[in-house]
């Protein structure tokens, strides 16, 4: 029961009550990616993410990226990509937290980089 006043009063956590009735009786389950996001699609073509923990368009990984926003691609059913030792994992988007990026904290980001002429 709270799960259920849960979803229809804060919407920005996880999915909506509506979004969990239309993948009910209309979705396909896709895919799951590494991040534990959930992929569907109903029949009539719309795409829906089922966001793992706190609702962040920015945790969707590249090769749902494309799925989402109804991009061909050599990877469409393929969901599933060899990752590098150079690719990053995911950071989540810093903006308006602490460790967001501020040029007033990074002094290489405000210092000259040139000398000006002096008289």
């Amino acid at each position: 029961m709270l799960t259920v006043l849960k979803e229809i009063f804060t919407w920005w956590n996880q999915q909506t009550l509506g979004t969990r009735f239309t993948i009910f009786f209309f979705g396909k389950f896709i895919g799951k990616d590494y991040l534990g996001n959930k992929y569907y699609q109903t029949k009539k073509g719309k795409r829906f993410v089922v966001y793992n923990g706190e609702v962040d368009a920015s945790k969707i990984p590249n090769e749902w990226y494309s799925w989402m926003h109804f991009t061909p691609n050599k990877f469409e059913n393929k969901h599933e990509l060899n990752k590098f030792e150079w690719q990053k994992p995911h950071k989540p988007n810093l903006t308006g937290s602490k460790s967001a990026y501020s040029p007033k904290t990074n002094k290489s980001a405000t210092k000259k980089k040139y000398n000006t002429w002096k008289n």
